[in-house]
């Protein structure tokens, strides 16, 4: 009796889902679209039920589409964590990694370390996505994502990989034209630049004085004339003194240390955004995954090393 599920449609579904179309997945695999589309009605006749729903423009998974995947990146992990542990793979990076960032974020720091990981490991495949915000952990996209702040999710591992804040910051031209602040509700009477990111308020910056018991904290709401959801947009305005500027350590300490740009109100503590890898529990075992999470933590302490040298 030939089986409704076969072992090479798991890879080959997921591969599908990830490229989120048949002509994507096509190029993925180095075969024709129309191939694509007939394993996957090769598929969907097997098993009884309608995996993806089609269009023109663009495809979707069903409820037993998503099922279907969930259970296949499973049983793809097992299968990789289980040559881990036999030794199969001998512990060599090998395979494909998906991996997310931010965009800013991505761009300027995680892109080339990829270009410098895929040198070290020449058989590991990474595909790079850079998204405005980061995706849910549980939906199990991507092989690692590099984020800001740890998820508050359990089912997924989460390495602290460097320390970072968040830094108010100005041209020192915008700050000799329209003054310095003093203390956080000066903020009111600047063109503040907005970024439009995460799932926090949108114009509202949080700041701390003192530390433990004896700390405390206002929420400023922030006005200004522009607004973006790409920090390295927002970091360039704040470049041509258009405003002050809320924005991670990692993305402005060059400037900070050259004098492009001037910290404000360093005096009071804004919220923290430590960098972290995060990746699902079954992917602990994989070797391409290890091996790029050692070396995103060993690479960004020695830049943390080198900034204050």
């Amino acid at each position: 009796m030939t089986s409704a599920i076969l072992p090479a449609d798991l890879g080959f579904f997921s591969t599908l889902a990830s490229a989120g179309s048949l002509s994507a997945a096509a190029r993925e695999l180095g075969v024709t679209t129309p191939a694509v589309s007939k394993h996957l009605a090769l598929m969907e006749s097997r098993v009884g039920v309608l995996l993806v729903n089609r269009s023109t423009r663009r495809m979707s998974l069903t409820p037993e589409g998503e099922t279907y995947l969930e259970h296949a990146r499973r049983i793809l992990g097992e299968i990789d964590g289980m040559e881990e542990l036999l030794g199969v793979s001998k512990a060599t990076p090998q395979g494909l990694l998906r991996v997310n960032a931010t965009l800013g974020f991505g761009r300027s720091h995680v892109a080339p370390l990829i270009s410098r990981f895929v040198r070290k490991y020449p058989q590991v495949e990474v595909q790079l996505q850079l998204s405005v915000n980061p995706p849910a952990p549980t939906e199990d996209l991507f092989d690692v994502c590099v984020r800001f702040g740890a998820p508050p999710d359990s089912r997924v591992i989460a390495r602290h990989i460097a320390a970072n804040r968040r830094l108010l910051c100005a041209a020192p031209a915008y700050l000799a034209k329209r003054g310095i602040p003093k203390v956080p509700n000066d903020l009111t009477k600047h063109n503040c630049i907005g970024i439009r990111q995460g799932e926090e308020a949108y114009g509202v910056w949080r700041l701390a004085s003192g530390r433990g018991r004896s700390a405390s904290a206002e929420a400023v709401k922030t006005r200004g004339n522009l607004a973006t959801n790409d920090g390295e947009i927002a970091v360039n305005w704040a470049l041509d003194g258009h405003g002050i500027l809320m924005r991670a350590e990692w993305d402005i300490e060059r400037y900070l240390r050259n004098g492009r740009l001037v910290q404000v109100l360093p005096q009071y503590y804004t919220p923290d955004a430590d960098i972290y890898a995060v990746y699902p529990q079954r992917h602990q075992l994989a070797a391409r995954v290890r091996a790029f999470v050692d070396f995103l933590a060993l690479s960004f302490t020695q830049q943390a090393a080198g900034a204050k040298a």
